[in-house]
């Protein structure tokens, strides 16, 4: 499952030297208020589809805006020597979210322990929500913080998910990846087919990672 690194969609920042743990959290109805809620039926979620933003005073048609509908796929993640790869066929991007510890230590051990994910960004989706929906039954850790552009690493929060369920996120809803607590994690992706992406560097904008602890809160 290698990943040329010209096929990924980000060139990943690396220079930080720390992070910012963000508190870990059991995802239920009442912890994901706000954020999204959990799933136990993929067909039956239904994905919110924001209908366009009017450019003057005169608004967008009712009939408009709204129906570029939804696409869906495999979306994979896997550890390899310490790096967090994932592709997501819905959308056809590769990425490479992060680390289990800072890149300059990976490099020269590749096998350190997975205590923590060290993301370098994190996205949202102006467009529609998204639903995360696992395959394997797996345990996994998504974080995820509010809306707004003033964001910052310590408005995050990790949802720690026990992979029996899916998780689906609001339109606006800032997520950075989702890390398997496996090696390898397979997930049903559907999302708004638009797929408009705003980011945060967290390298360059705070100059550090955000840590998403991977263990059972």
């Amino acid at each position: 499952m290698d990943v040329p690194s010209l096929e990924i969609a980000y060139r990943p920042s690396t220079e930080a030297r720390r992070f910012v743990e963000v508190p870990l959290v059991v995802a239920t109805p009442q912890t994901l208020q706000g954020y999204g809620n959990l799933v136990d039926d993929f067909d039956a979620q239904k994905i919110e589809i924001v209908r366009w933003p009017a450019l003057g005073r005169r608004p967008v048609d009712t009939n408009s805006g709204d129906q570029g509908g939804t696409t869906e796929g495999l979306f994979e993640f896997w550890w390899k020597e310490g790096a967090l790869h994932a592709r997501n066929e819905a959308v056809g991007d590769s990425y490479l979210f992060g680390w289990s510890d800072f890149p300059d230590v990976i490099k020269e051990r590749r096998n350190s322990p997975r205590e923590r994910a060290l993301i370098w960004r994190a996205n949202y989706h102006p467009d529609g929500g998204q639903l995360f929906f696992p395959l394997d039954n797996q345990p996994f850790i998504a974080p995820l913080a509010l809306p707004g552009d003033d964001v910052t690493p310590e408005k995050f929060v990790a949802f720690w998910c026990d992979g029996s369920r899916g998780l689906y996120i609001h339109p606006n809803i800032w997520h950075a990846a989702v890390v398997p607590l496996a090696d390898h994690a397979r997930f049903r992706d559907r999302q708004g087919k638009v797929h408009a992406r705003i980011s945060v560097d967290f390298v360059k904008e705070f100059g550090c990672f955000l840590a998403a602890p991977m263990r059972h809160p």
